[in-house]
C-alpha cells in the first residue's frame, strides 16, 4: 500500500492537535490529515496564517505559543470542550544559527531548547491525561536526523534534537502501560519555505543549503509519512521513521550536481 493510497477507514472520527501548523511540515500535515477525514486543531503563533489555513481546509485554528504555560492550558481547555483528541502531533520546532561551539550564540541555543524540547514537553504533559483516557492515544514527535548524528556547525540544533529524540524514547517506555502509542519521525534535508531562512537569516545562504540537490524532500513528503504513521491501526507502532531524499545518504553525505 502506498502512502498516497492509505486512507482512513469509513466512519472514523479521529482528531489531532498539530503544532507548528502555520508553515512547512506542520501546515502540510494539517492539509494531509483533513483531506482524509480527520478533525484537526491547527496550532501556531501566527494567527493570520492559521486563520487562512482554517478557512481553506476546515481545520480549527488555535493561535498559541507552546512554550507558554497559559497558552498551553487554554489550548487544552478548548480541545477538551470540543470533545477531545486522540492524537498529538508535535511539529513545532526549528534551528537558529550554524556556529561552532567556540562561537556559540547563547540566545540561539536557548531558543532552540525552549521550542524543540521544553515546548514539546509542556504540550505533551498537558495532553497525556486526555490521551490516556481515550484508550488509544498517539503522540508523534517530529525530530530530525540532526538528533541522531552530530555535525560541525550544528551543535545547538543537534543538542536540542538529541534531547527531543531521547524524550520521545523515554515517553514510549513510560506510556506503554497506558496504551499510548509514541512515534518519532526524523527527516533529513527538507526544502521548506522558512527552515533554512530562519536558521541562517539570509536568502542567499538559505538557497545554498539546497543548491544542486536533486529532489530534496518537500513538506508534503514528510506530511504523507506522518499521516501514514498515525493512521495505521493503533496496535501498530512505527517507533522511529528516518526519512531522507535519495541524494542524502547521511547527514555528511549529500550529492549535489553542478549546474
Amino acid at each position: 500500500m502506498t502512502l498516497a493510497a492509505h486512507s482512513i477507514p469509513a466512519g472514523h472520527n479521529k482528531t489531532a492537535v498539530v503544532t507548528g501548523a502555520s508553515t512547512g511540515i506542520g501546515e502540510a500535515t494539517v492539509r494531509a490529515l483533513v483531506s482524509t477525514g480527520w478533525k484537526v486543531f491547527a496550532v501556531a503563533r501566527r494567527a493570520d496564517r492559521l486563520g487562512a489555513l482554517g478557512a481553506e481546509t476546515g481545520a480549527v485554528p488555535f493561535p498559541a505559543d507552546i512554550t507558554d504555560d497559559d497558552d498551553v492550558a487554554a489550548l487544552l481547555a478548548a480541545v477538551t470542550q470540543a470533545g477531545g483528541a486522540d492524537t498529538l502531533i508535535n511539529i513545532a520546532g526549528g534551528a537558529r544559527g550554524a556556529d561552532t561551539i567556540a562561537n556559540a550564540d547563547t540566545e540561539d541555543w536557548e531558543w532552540m531548547y525552549q521550542v524543540n524540547v521544553l515546548g514539546t514537553m509542556k504540550i505533551t504533559r498537558a495532553f497525556l491525561p486526555m490521551l490516556r483516557e481515550n484508550g488509544e492515544g498517539t503522540v508523534l514527535n517530529l525530530t530530525s536526523t540532526a538528533g541522531l548524528s552530530a555535525y560541525e556547525g550544528g551543535a545547538g540544533y543537534n543538542a536540542a534534537k538529541f534531547a527531543q529524540h531521547a524524550m520521545t524514547n523515554a515517553l514510549r517506555l513510560e506510556e506503554v502501560g497506558n496504551n499510548v502509542r509514541v512515534i518519532e519521525v526524523a527527516p533529513g534535508l527538507v526544502h521548506t519555505e522558512e527552515f533554512a531562512l530562519n536558521r541562517l537569516g539570509d536568502k542567499d545562504a538559505a538557497a545554498k543549503v539546497y543548491a544542486g540537490v536533486e529532489k530534496p524532500l518537500t513538506a508534503g513528503d514528510v506530511a504523507d509519512v506522518v499521516k501514514y504513521a498515525v493512521s495505521l491501526p493503533h496496535h501498530i507502532n512505527l517507533d522511529q521513521i528516518v526519512v531522507r531524499p535519495v541524494a542524502q545518504a547521511a547527514n555528511h553525505k549529500l550529492v549535489r550536481k553542478e549546474s
